[in-house]
């Protein structure tokens, strides 16, 4: 008889994820605790955290955080780093000694300003300069890969249950006003440090439950825009898109939210002459942006997140509030094991996003 973890389960993995809306910095004990409590849903191949928050001292400058394979790699990256930003600080992560974590790469951070002169020499803006060099470090430079570039923010994961990847980077000794966190299964990906997720580009963070079926075309249609997807797995073109409808094509979150989630056309087709016109548009503009297979994500950026089901719910995902404090998990456990009695709870429908921002509220 086939035991448990003999065989693939497809609807495994764990997201979860919480906001305070006025700003306050909490612990990541919180969101380790949370995390933990679904430890059925991982198999150790993959944990991580994202934190917004967290560098108030160091604000203004971007927080590169980076594996290295081996030193030639950081060689070769500090290299590069030295003729196009300015390095306010260059430090190993903290991390500690954890029994369960084995092979951990080199985990380096710089906190980072892109040089005036090479902006001006490439006239392009800060932020597309960042991601310009954060694509070339992860395609060109062997054994690199930035795996957190966005401002007072950080990503920390690898491969391990995220209990003891929260340990091994001490975590909870962070404090942050948005926190989230991933279990990983993976599906049809390798199990490595790069792989882990959240996934990251400037403050974008993901954190994904499911699988996506379209990667090939999502993938193909980012090209076209310059992104390059170097880390071997489905997840990455989430981040990637994200960035492109919300920051370069300045699209309204609901906008975004339709192309990658968009209605049936059956669903279309039901609704007023004005807003079927709105969401034929959509789908035709932007087709190749449509996320097909089952879904459940948290982004986080630096003013909130959004928390998204695939169109028909394939996967799950709960949502909570009380006081100033937002929850989505995978598992309503989750929500409830670091907030005992929440005010409200409710289950998204597919397809209808959770967005919550600073001193916004919710809007569903």
């Amino acid at each position: 008889m086939l035991r448990e973890g003999q065989v693939r389960i497809p609807s495994g993995c764990a997201i979860s994820g919480f906001i305070n809306k006025k700003g306050v910095r909490v612990s990541g004990t919180d969101i380790i605790n949370s995390i933990a409590i679904m430890k059925e849903r991982g198999n150790g191949l993959g944990g991580g955290f994202a934190a917004y928050g967290i560098y108030p001292d160091r604000k203004d400058w971007y927080a590169f955080h980076l594996f290295f394979d081996d030193i030639k790699a950081k060689e070769d990256t500090e290299h590069f780093l030295n003729q196009n930003f300015e390095i306010l600080e260059s430090e190993v992560i903290p991390t500690r000694k954890v029994s369960s974590i084995q092979n951990a790469p080199i985990v380096w951070r710089y906190f980072v300003k892109p040089l005036e002169k090479r902006l001006r020499d490439t006239e392009k803006t800060e932020e597309d300069f960042v991601v310009d060099s954060v694509m070339f470090i992860n395609s060109q430079i062997d054994g690199a890969y930035v795996f957190s570039s966005g401002k007072n923010m950080g990503a920390f994961k690898g491969v391990g249950y995220p209990e003891d990847i929260g340990e091994f980077f001490r975590i909870d000794e962070y404090k942050a006003y948005i926190w989230t966190a991933h279990s990983r299964f993976p599906t049809n990906t390798p199990g490595w440090w790069g792989g882990a997720h959240p996934f990251t580009l400037l403050d974008w963070s993901i954190v994904h439950n499911g699988e996506i079926s379209s990667y090939g075309t999502n993938y193909r249609y980012l090209e076209m825009f310059g992104y390059k997807c170097t880390l071997r797995t489905d997840t990455e073109v989430m981040a990637y898109l994200f960035d492109l409808l919300l920051r370069r094509h300045r699209l309204p979150v609901e906008i975004a939210t339709k192309a990658l989630a968009a209605p049936f056309w059956s669903v279309i087709d039901r609704q007023s002459e004005q807003e079927r016109e709105k969401l034929r548009a959509i789908r035709a503009v932007y087709q190749s942006c449509l996320v097909n297979g089952p879904f459940s994500i948290i982004l986080g950026f630096s003013n909130g997140i959004l928390a998204l089901n695939d169109r028909i719910k394939l996967r799950p995902l709960v949502a909570a509030q009380k006081g100033d404090f937002v929850y989505v998990a995978s598992e309503e456990s989750a929500i409830r094991e670091i907030c005992k009695d929440p005010e409200k709870v409710w289950m998204p429908k597919g397809g209808e996003a959770v967005y919550v921002t600073l001193d916004e509220g919710v809007i569903v």
